[in-house]
Formats: C-alpha cells, sequence, structure tokens
C-alpha cells in the first residue's frame, strides 16, 4: 500500500525579505543566559552563511526565555543588533499576562519585540507556513 506524497510547503516570505530563501524558527523558552547567547550565536551565524536577505529568522520566546526580551537583559545589544538585521524577534503575551497576574507588573519587554498572543501557538504557524523550528 503506497502513501500519498506530501505536499511540500514552500514558505511565503515576510514582506520585509521578498527574497528570503531560508525560513528559520528559532524557540527559546529556557531563561539560561547559555541558551540566550546560543540562539543569538545561531540566528547570527545563520545571517553570516546566507545573507540577511536570503534568510527570514524569526525568534519566538515564551514562559523563561522571554528573559532574554526584557528591556533589562544583558543581552539586550546583542538583540537589538540583530532587529536591524532583520531578525524577528516575538514575545509571548500569554507568558506576559501571566507574569503580570502574579506579580501585579507587566514586565518591562525590548521595544523590538512583536508580542504575539500564543508563543507556542507562533510557532505551530511559522511550522504550518514552511519555517524549520529548531530550539537550539
Amino acid at each position: 500500500m503506497s502513501r500519498p506524497a506530501q505536499a511540500q510547503t514552500k514558505a511565503k516570505p515576510p514582506e520585509d525579505k521578498p527574497f528570503a530563501e531560508h525560513f528559520i524558527a528559532l524557540q527559546l523558552s529556557d531563561s539560561d543566559p547559555k541558551k540566550q547567547r546560543l540562539v543569538l550565536s545561531v540566528a547570527s551565524n545563520l545571517q553570516k552563511a546566507y545573507g540577511q536577505d536570503k534568510i527570514a529568522i524569526e525568534v519566538v520566546t515564551f514562559g523563561p526565555g522571554i528573559d532574554l526580551l526584557r528591556d533589562s537583559s544583558e543581552n539586550r545589544q546583542l538583540v537589538d543588533s540583530l532587529v536591524t538585521q532583520g531578525v524577528r524577534f516575538d514575545v509571548c503575551g500569554n507568558t506576559l499576562d501571566t507574569i503580570e497576574h502574579e506579580t501585579g507588573q507587566r514586565p518591562k519587554i525590548n521595544p523590538h519585540a512583536v508580542e504575539v498572543q500564543v508563543g507556542v501557538g507562533q510557532l505551530l504557524i511559522l511550522s504550518e507556513n514552511g519555517y524549520t523550528v529548531i530550539r537550539p
């Protein structure tokens, strides 16, 4: 019995990356500074390897991973630098809501971060749209 061939989904380039040929979503759900630096290093290395116009990179943070995008993060300069090179950083709105509910204060987040409703849901959407999800 043969299996039907799976349709190959070609990712649609984001508007700001019309010539992108590669699509990567980097998952960060850990507050460990080593993991944060690894994710930033992977994004930077991919940019260098493929050229910033040929690759679309989206870093999706949720749970403790949002620490990377706190306004006071020790990696703020690296994040800001990658943003200027076209890397998108998403922060989970559900995580922010939970922290606000528990502490009475919403965390101050890097203004370059894009708030998405559900971080894991964003990974699912990206995956369904041809992005390769990687958890370094």
